[in-house]
Formats: C-alpha cells, sequence, structure tokens
C-alpha cells in the first residue's frame, strides 16, 4: 500500500514504516558520532519509549552506553490493511537496529498505568535483565484508568481561575488565530493530577523495589516541562501544572524510599519540542515555531535526541553529577530560557500576525518535525512505493 499523512490538527492518523526506521535510524547515527558515554547504565526501563524524550532516551542509553533497554509503551500494532502508529514502527525498528549492534532491546505494549502490564514488566526484568540501574518516566497520556479503583480520569489542558485568552496557531490553516479557554473545575484539576500526576511514577519504582530489582545507586527520572511565561496560564499556572507539582512532590518520598540503595529520584525539565503532546496544547506550536528560529540563529537549537545525549553525557554520566536548580531539578530547558532567547521571545509575540507570521517563525521547520514524528517529510524515503504495512524489513541500513 501507499501510505501519506493524514493530518487532522494536532493529529496524524497515519504512519510511514520505513520513514518511522529511518528516522529512529538517523538518531542512532547521532548518537554513535557523538561518542561512548562512560560509566552509563547497563540496565534501563523506559516507560513511554515510542516517541518524543523517552524514545531518544531509550536511543541514547542503548547505542550511547551499551545498555539492555526494556520499553513499555501503549501503541497500536499493524494490521494487512491498515498501518501501525508511529511509536510501534519506531521500536520494532530499534529493535532491529539494537539487534545488530548485539544489544538486548525488548518492548512491552499496552497499558503502563495497568497492574498485569506492571506484572509483565517485572517478570520480563527477573528473566532477562537482573537489576535497573536506571528507570526514565516519560510517560503522556490524556486518560488514566486507576489501577486500583478502576475510575477511569480524563486530563485537561485548562487554566485556572479565570478565563485564558490569547494567540494561538492554526496550524493546518497557517494563521493566527485568537483562543479563549474556560477555567478548569476543581474536578478537572484533580482528574488531571489523577491522569498526569506522580502516583504512577512512584507505583512502578515501588512494583520494581517491592521486587528486589533495583541495583545499587540506581537512579529514575521524570520528564517536565516549564516553559515561557507566555504559556504559563494554560501549563504552568494550569490543570498540567497542578499535574507536575504532584510529580514534583514525589521526590523526596521517592529519595527516603531509595536511600537503602544509595538511589536518587530525579526531574528533567526538558526543552520545548515537536510531539503529539505538545502539539496538542494551545500556544505552544506558535511559540515553538518562534522559538526554533531564534535559537537556530543562536546555533542553540535542540531536538530530543540531543537534548538526551547532553542529559546523559553531562548530568547522569561520563563522571558527573547533576547540577541542579533551586527546587532540585535537572535543567534540560537552559538554553530555551536564556535570558536572551525569552527577550526576542517577548519582543516578537505582541508582533505576530497572519501576515508576519512566516518571516518572523520557523514555521517549516515545525511542520517538518513534526510529519516527521509518522515517519514522513524524511529525504531519501520513496514516498510513492508501495509498502507493507506488518513489516519494517529492509527499510534499515546497517549501523554495525
Amino acid at each position: 500500500m501507499i501510505i501519506k499523512p493524514r493530518v487532522r490538527g494536532f493529529i496524524c492518523t497515519t504512519a510511514h514504516p520505513v520513514g518511522c526506521a529511518v528516522n529512529v535510524e538517523q538518531q542512532v547515527r547521532y548518537v554513535l558520532d557523538q561518542g561512548k558515554i562512560t560509566d552509563g547504565p547497563k540496565n534501563v526501563l523506559i516507560v513511554g519509549a515510542s516517541t518524543g524524550y523517552g524514545l531518544a532516551s531509550r536511543i541514547v542509553a542503548a547505542f550511547g552506553c551499551g545498555a539492555a533497554t526494556l520499553g513499555v509503551y501503549y501503541e497500536r500494532p499493524p494490521e494487512a490493511t491498515k498501518a501501525a502508529t508511529a511509536g510501534w514502527y519506531n521500536s520494532a525498528a530499534l529493535e532491529k537496529l539494537a539487534l545488530q549492534k548485539n544489544l538486548y532491546a525488548k518492548s512491552i505494549n499496552g497499558d503502563a498505568f495497568s497492574d498485569p502490564i506492571k506484572a509483565q514488566t517485572v517478570d520480563t526484568i527477573k528473566k532477562d535483565m537482573g537489576k535497573i540501574d536506571l528507570l526514565i518516566y516519560s510517560l503522556a497520556s490524556p486518560r488514566r484508568t486507576h489501577p486500583k479503583t478502576g475510575v477511569v480520569y480524563d486530563s485537561v489542558l485548562k487554566p485556572i481561575g479565570k478565563t485564558f485568552t490569547g494567540k494561538s496557531l492554526n496550524t493546518d490553516k497557517e494563521v493566527i488565530t485568537e483562543v479563549s479557554i474556560e477555567p478548569a473545575t476543581q474536578e478537572e484539576i484533580e482528574n488531571t493530577k489523577n491522569v498526569m500526576g506522580g502516583e504512577d511514577w512512584q507505583m512502578w519504582v515501588d512494583a520494581l523495589q517491592a521486587e528486589g530489582l533495583l541495583a545499587d545507586g540506581f537512579k529514575t527520572i521524570a520528564y517536565s516541562y516549564i516553559g515561557p511565561e507566555v504559556t504559563w496560564a494554560i501549563y504552568k499556572n494550569g490543570s498540567i501544572g497542578v499535574a507536575k507539582d504532584d510529580v514534583k512532590a514525589q521526590v523526596p518520598l521517592l529519595d527516603k524510599k531509595l536511600a537503602p540503595i544509595h538511589g536518587k529520584a530525579y526531574i528533567s525539565m526538558n526543552k520545548a519540542v515537536v510531539t503529539q503532546a505538545s502539539s496538542a496544547i494551545p500556544v505552544v506550536p506558535l511559540y515553538i515555531s518562534l522559538l526554533f528560529k531564534i535559537m537556530k540563529e543562536k546555533g542553540t537549537h535542540e531536538g530530543c535526541i540531543e537534548q538526551m545525549y547532553r542529559m546523559f553525557a553531562s548530568q547522569l554520566y561520563n563522571g558527573k553529577t547533576p547540577t541542579l536548580d533551586s527546587e532540585g531539578q535537572i535543567r534540560m530547558d537552559d538554553w530555551e530560557l536564556a535570558e536572551d532567547i525569552q527577550a526576542k521571545i517577548k519582543e516578537m509575540w505582541p508582533n505576530v500576525t497572519s501576515e508576519t507570521f512566516h518571516a518572523m517563525s520557523d514555521f517549516k521547520a515545525y511542520r517538518h518535525e513534526f510529519l516527521r514524528l509518522f515517519g514522513f517529510d524524511i529525504d531519501k524515503v520513496d514516498y510513492e512505493a508501495e509498502v507493507d504495512p506488518l513489516t519494517v524489513d529492509g527499510a534499515l541500513v546497517s549501523v554495525k
């Protein structure tokens, strides 16, 4: 079949198996070109491993550190007449490339919030890996079924206290619009915290620790985002911000639990990048389009793979100790939130209109990165060729 992108707003309903494979291969090649990370982890579990920062972390752990990796994600597998989701193809490609390098890489596809998937993960680690040195928690989901109560919670992207009105970008029509978002109710705030808060991160650590599967010196990192002032009303100070504060609150509790094995929990505040999750947040696509242009001109732009390699190499391993902010967080968003970068954003923001948008931003890069998430708009991929949705065979060049 011939697979083309079908985009509706922040969703692409198709994925290209060859394009996804090449995307993963290019990230692997980047890591190999950077060189080996010393003192790295031996066994790594990544929850939310199939796209974005989770996928990049897995690639760095495997190909930068030589680690065995186990990825947990929830993706739709392919059918004879229907392509899989991009994350499924990404993970299949990663496993093939890892095999070429004689690296252990397996995946578990299912609801990471559920007890059965945690139990399956524990069993796999016991059987195949031994103790875990690093747990990356990079789960982004709009919905969670609580494993103990069965209650289903839905998250919302809403301000708190008052209606938010501000500029946004209609990515389909490529015009600047004004959006108004009503404030979240208290129930919506609590539901969002139940989906995106820290409870599930804590449950993963507890499940592993209860089975004696955490190595001495174990580290766990949850990914988060603060962002610039223009996004605070619906992010940092909104319903998602409450959930992120709940994640932060888990750090001292986890540190106490992990103290007997000299373990440590961290939050990494990461840079704004194009992901399926970030594309859904009003204001953010416009902000990213401006940010990309400014950071590229300054020479500090990073995607997921560049940033995760920098984190592993400069904060976690290579004999380094993490540099933490006043709240105890790793700040991988330091280049994004540099004063000169954000001053430029503030200067540009009032002047962005539908007429000036393309000249002031790098929307072309935003669109490219969005399509790339799904395996499209990648050089040297023939999108007119027939592909088999059931396989990624033939899509990968050797990285030996």
